[in-house]
């Protein structure tokens, strides 16, 4: 039997879906990569906003295509949104045969098995609430990314409470993996050709302090660079209330543990912060840039802002807008507001319209445009390490990322070397040119 995936979301959803494969195949049965050919399919989603919903439910009707068309005999549908909506996607989207919550992904060999043998009309439903309240991350996965690219999930859930996210009520309070766990998985991810580590969790800063009652993400990363020769490790979402001395001075003084962070800081606006439930003040957010610069001259600061929130004013936005042109982060994404029934801010007063959210948004995006044009003009005539990807045999070039760029998020790094550079090799490539996000050069070394 052949089983199809489709997998929607963050890498902490693609996670989950590396694990499915591994027990799908240690089942016995065949994963496609063509749709056509699947009996089954599974659409892991995301339900994080209202576009997230959007994708994860078009997609599903894309699926429901095979169903009544060619061979498919089912659908089920993992993670957030069934999560989120239970037993409400089988009325809204009959086609579907069984959904599984987040606490439930070790259940989908038994749902495979159910809607391939089940009575016609039937619905199956996996909603595991211990799991939910545990942490079972660990075991083998099957590796989605590149060979020289792995995630690795620190932590399950979340406390920050933030009023606009509906992540605690889906995935659960904070839950961290023990420290053991993780050096075995990423002495595992090293034996497969691991050379670029990303750590992951809804907030990888508040790390260990259920476990071990403090902070403990520093030791963490020290660890992991002891045991493990893994050339790069990279940090995504790191919230500003927590970055401890103990990190700076890791990420400062581990040559291993690169010089980027990802910092969601939502707004700047003191009014926002506090109807956001956000923990920290301005004076917090800009003290903790502040910190990372000072200690470490050459990080690379990633960001995302919130605009169009219950409440803001042109004020807020303004304040928000010179924040940014003053600070001048490396990279920063810009969204608005999305209204999720069941958190906080749904009920909030002076809900903002929608042009009025995607003017601001545009307005904000132009702005960092032109931001993180002038400072990769100001790479033209240097050298970087860059980690090869690819090479494109239309084009002539090699491509891949440098320390300043995560995977899927941010710019590429376009080269011509004389010889072939091979995927997962480490080169320096001289700078020559821009293009929009992109640096583009020829190789210097190989390293």
């Amino acid at each position: 039997m052949k089983i199809g995936f489709v997998s929607l979301g963050c890498p902490k959803n693609q996670l989950d879906t590396e694990v499915m494969l591994h027990e799908i195949l240690q089942a016995g049965y065949e994963v496609t990569p063509e749709d056509i050919e699947a009996d089954v399919i599974i659409v892991n989603t995301c339900a994080f906003i209202e576009s997230a919903k959007k994708e994860a439910i078009d997609n599903i009707l894309d699926v429901a295509w095979l169903k009544k068309n060619r061979k498919l005999k089912a659908i089920i549908v993992t993670g957030c949104l069934a999560e989120r909506y239970g037993e409400e996607i089988f009325k809204e989207l009959p086609e579907v045969d069984a959904v599984l919550g987040v606490g439930s992904i070790h259940n989908i060999v038994d749902a495979i098995r159910a809607v391939t043998n089940k009575k016609k009309g039937s619905k199956q439903k996996y909603f595991s609430h211990e799991d939910c309240n545990t942490v079972r991350l660990g075991g083998e996965r099957v590796i989605t990314t590149p060979d020289y690219t792995a995630y690795i999930k620190i932590a399950e859930g979340c406390d920050n409470r933030c009023a606009y996210c509906a992540i605690p009520s889906i995935r659960g309070g904070f839950r961290s993996r023990s420290m053991e766990d993780l050096i075995e998985e990423a002495k595992q991810l090293e034996s497969l050709g691991v050379r670029e580590l990303v750590v992951v969790a809804q907030d990888i800063t508040r790390y260990g302090l259920d476990l071990y009652g403090k902070y403990s993400l520093a030791a963490l990363l020290h660890r992991i660079t002891e045991e493990t020769a893994i050339p790069w490790i990279r940090l995504l979402y790191c919230y500003p209330d927590k970055i401890t001395d103990e990190l700076i001075a890791e990420m400062r003084d581990n040559p291993r543990i690169l010089k980027y962070i990802d910092l969601p800081l939502q707004h700047i606006s003191d009014r926002m912060l506090t109807a956001m439930n956000r923990h920290g003040d301005s004076a917090t957010v800009r003290g903790v840039v502040e910190k990372l610069r000072r200690e470490i001259p050459d990080i690379v600061i990633r960001t995302t802002f919130i605009v169009g929130f219950p409440g803001e004013t042109e004020a807020d936005f303004e304040e928000l807008c010179a924040f940014v042109k003053e600070q001048k982060f490396d990279h920063a994404g810009v969204f608005t507001y999305s209204r999720e029934e069941g958190t906080p801010a749904y009920d909030l007063p002076d809900q903002i319209d929608e042009q009025v959210k995607q003017d601001r948004m545009d307005s904000l995006m132009r702005m960092q445009m032109e931001i993180k044009e002038a400072l990769n003009a100001e790479k033209v005539g240097t050298t970087v390490d860059v980690l090869c990807e690819d090479y494109d045999p239309v084009a002539e070039i090699h491509f891949g990322r440098s320390a300043a760029d995560a995977p899927e998020i941010d710019g590429k790094v376009y080269f011509r070397s004389a010889e072939r550079i091979a995927p997962g090799s480490f080169v320096k490539v001289k700078v020559r040119d821009v293009v929009d996000y992109d640096l583009y050069g020829n190789v210097v070394t190989k390293k």
